[in-house]
């Protein structure tokens, strides 16, 4: 009884933490999610500019949109802090794995779990100074833009992709591979109905404007993603934590039945020894 007791007080400590953890998350989710989508309306604007710009004339040419034979990949891989948060990092990895599979890859990896996940693959990492997800802000991400789009014109890769999880609902988060480098433009995207087409000038030229908008457009990309990979974990991790309180209420209910049949048992042993002993003095 001693024993099933002291559990009891152990799975109710555990609870009171994870109900303060799902509660925490709760509380940040919403935050993530109403960052997640401030950012859309500048990214959109950024990708109009660029499609606009590449698609104003047959004679563009960037080295942002040129295609070369690519000899390595880069990657972007946003993952978590820290863990109890499901599969939400593992489901992150595996979607990685899969598409680097047969590359020569260099990845700049953002959270502690993707640089010890790398750290232990022994692959070649770009930079380990975003080593913390919660400290890359819209700042982090410009500076981390500037690396990647000096390191991609200087030859370091040949393509570049953002590897995050994106945020779907509460209760369902994706793993996803965002193409950044090189940029192709929208072969499909057509001028406004109704009325004559604007006619933009660049200066000091489109291609000029283009490569200006470029680094921008990429810490753009990677603070959305950013975003989105910081609601997936919190749902994640609220998601998990509401799952192991529910377990651990049922702990309880099991260990509380069993403790009470174990008291029932020596209560029963204790009339059984009393009325023995009553029946022998006779």
């Amino acid at each position: 009884m001693k024993d099933i007791k002291l559990r009891i007080k152990s799975v109710e400590n555990t609870m009171q933490i994870t109900k303060a953890m799902e509660l925490v998350a709760s509380s940040k989710l919403r935050k993530a999610k109403a960052r997640a989508e401030r950012t859309r309306p500048y990214f959109e604007l950024l990708h109009k500019a660029l499609t606009d710009i590449s698609g104003a004339g047959a004679d563009f040419t960037s080295p942002f949109t040129a295609k070369r034979p690519v000899k390595k990949t880069g990657y972007v891989v946003i993952a978590g802090d820290r863990g109890l948060a499901g599969g939400y990092n593992s489901n992150l990895f595996k979607a990685a794995a899969a598409h680097m599979d047969g590359r020569e890859v260099v990845v700049l990896p953002i959270g502690k779990k993707a640089v010890e996940h790398f750290d232990k693959l022994h692959i070649e990492i770009l930079t380990r100074e975003y080593a913390v997800a919660e400290g890359v802000g819209n700042d982090e991400c410009g500076e981390i833009a500037e690396l990647l789009t000096q390191t991609f014109l200087e030859g370091g890769f040949d393509e570049l992709y953002i590897v995050y999880t994106e945020f779907i609902s509460m209760l369902s988060q994706q793993p996803h591979v965002l193409p950044v480098l090189p940029l192709q433009a929208d072969p499909d995207a057509e001028p406004a109905a109704g009325g004559p087409t604007g006619l933009v000038i660049y200066e000091p030229s489109g291609e000029a404007v283009f490569n200006q908008i470029v680094p921008p457009y990429v810490g753009g990309l990677l603070y959305g993603a950013m975003s989105e990979s910081l609601a997936s974990e919190l749902g994640a991790r609220r998601t998990a934590m509401d799952a192991a309180s529910k377990n651990a209420g049922e702990m309880i209910e099991d260990l509380n039945l069993r403790y009470n049949r174990a008291r029932q048992g020596a209560i029963t042993q204790e009339i059984t020894e009393i009325v023995s002993g009553a029946e022998a003095q006779q």
